[in-house]
């Protein structure tokens, strides 16, 4: 009568490194390189025991993923059927090795494959581990993608709540202020020595004598030649958004003095 076949789990695990690592570890007893694996203990499930033991004869806790396959091979003169899952261990391991095991190491896929013992095993990793390799990669990408998602719904809400909105980035390394461009200053103009449209009222009470009229005149007189008579580069120094008023076109001095002479009548 055939005996009952021995029932196994373990993990192809790796470890987020460029390039990603596979484990591989070292048995006391037979001093073989092997994968990571252990016999089911009573009533526990295949991925659950696939867990604890790699768990054990790592020292790293691990994220499950999917499953990558069976291997079926004789042991001792009975089956043994092994249940393997993707795993991604933790940067750090958490627990002492089990006394089983000597040593564990990282190694990229084709080193693993050197390294492990036994025939069976080395076909088995060289069949699974690209597809391991292409399923961490596909969940890197989707990692990538929730995060730039969730910072968009990060930007909306604080669009939508009024906050400005500033790129995650620039928020962690902002531009040094030292490096921001200085614009130039441009002189103050008196409000007097703004030039008016014509159909403008002057700002002028109108009990103001012919001779604070002739300065005020003489003022705007002033003030349109400067800005007609200033260089064009000035003009470029001023600062983006700024207001520039033109001048409206020169009078005869004796026809502005008339000007306000009627107006103030």
């Amino acid at each position: 009568m055939a005996r009952t076949p021995v029932l196994a789990a373990g993990g192809i695990v790796l470890r987020r490194e460029t390039p990603p690592r596979f484990a591989v570890v070292r048995l006391r007893k037979r001093n073989e390189w092997v994968l990571p694996k252990g016999k089911l203990d009573d009533g526990e499930t295949p991925r659950d025991a696939a867990e604890r033991e790699v768990l054990e004869e790592t020292g790293h806790d691990v994220d499950v993923h999917e499953f990558l396959g069976t291997l079926v091979y004789d042991s001792g003169g009975r089956s043994k059927v092994v249940h393997y899952w993707r795993m991604e261990a933790g940067g750090k391991p958490v627990r002492a090795l089990m006394s089983d095991i000597r040593e564990v190491d990282w190694l990229p896929l084709d080193a693993a494959l050197e390294r492990l013992s036994r025939g069976y095993e080395r076909a088995f990793l060289e069949n699974v581990g690209p597809i391991a390799l292409q399923a961490a990669a596909d969940a890197e990408r989707e990692r990538r993608a929730l995060a730039r998602a969730a910072a968009a719904e990060r930007r909306r809400s604080r669009a939508a709540m009024g906050a400005p909105v500033i790129e995650e980035q620039d928020a962690v390394n902002p531009p040094d202020v030292a490096d921001a461009p200085v614009l130039a200053e441009t002189p103050a103009i008196e409000p007097t020595a703004l030039a008016q449209s014509e159909g403008d009222t002057p700002a002028m009470a109108p009990d103001r004598s012919a001779t604070e009229a002739g300065d005020v005149v003489e003022a705007e007189h002033v003030a349109e030649a400067a800005l007609s008579e200033a260089p064009s580069s000035s003009l470029r120094d001023i600062a983006p958004g700024a207001t520039i008023v033109q001048p409206r076109p020169r009078k005869n001095l004796i026809e502005r003095v008339r000007d306000w002479l009627r107006r103030a009548a």
